[in-house]
């Protein structure tokens, strides 16, 4: 008899790789902080990968204060190592909250495919079916002024798209950058003008100026090259 599998990589309890290849993913996640009823701002899930079964959650501010007719958008691209986050986390919510109200933009958060289960580029393909998803929108919008989601599509500026990226989501945000080019022209009537990293996660061969400074509590080098 052969022995039972055991744990091989163990990402603070929540995520654990066997040595059969057989992954545990804990669902029971305390967060410290809660979703943020902000009356301010509606927001509405939408499938956008049918095959993969993954959703977007779209923000929008309930009272415009700006004088503009529509509305820019920002994707925002989860945080998580690549192994964790979406778009329903309190934390992620929260933020995509704030930056709708704050920014007074429609927000786009999408979720996308997890490390390990789904290594990259993965995510990255995700990312830009997502950007896929709303040029259909526009296409829509385009061809019929009353064609898609109502909800949607009114006050939305197809030609004022930016892209944040926090993290793992930073680096996702880089990718798509390159991916996309120059004013994103194939993804017409959608135009990406400009992108947002917040503390992009870039790691390689060689160590980066932040890998080789002070270790933080969670995210130490141990960590960082599993």
């Amino acid at each position: 008899m052969g022995s039972l599998p055991h744990v091989v990589e163990d990402c603070l309890g929540f995520l654990q790789l066997f040595s059969d290849g057989s992954i545990f993913r804990s669902n029971d996640i305390q967060f410290k902080i809660s979703a943020v009823q902000d009356h301010s701002v509606t927001f509405k899930d939408y499938l956008f990968h049918k095959r993969f079964n993954l959703s977007l959650r779209f923000y929008k501010p309930q009272h415009v204060t700006l004088n503009t007719n529509k509305l820019p958008i920002v994707i925002f691209l989860h945080g998580g190592g690549f192994c964790f986050g979406s778009r329903t986390w309190p934390h992620i919510h929260n933020c995509c909250t704030r930056l709708a109200a704050g920014l007074q933009a429609v927000v786009l958060s999408p979720d996308y495919r997890l490390a390990p289960e789904h290594r990259l580029p993965s995510a990255l393909d995700d990312a830009v079916e997502a950007v896929r998803w709303l040029q259909r929108q526009g296409l829509r919008l385009k061809e019929d002024e009353n064609g898609g989601d109502a909800w949607l599509s009114a006050d939305v500026d197809f030609d004022r798209v930016f892209v944040v990226g926090d993290s793992s989501g930073g680096n996702i945000a880089h990718h798509l950058a390159v991916r996309l080019g120059s004013g994103s022209s194939e993804m017409d009537p959608v135009r990406v003008r400009g992108y947002v990293l917040f503390a992009p996660f870039f790691g390689g061969e060689v160590r980066t100026k932040s890998e080789e400074g002070p270790p933080e509590h969670m995210l130490n080098l141990e960590l960082l090259d599993r």
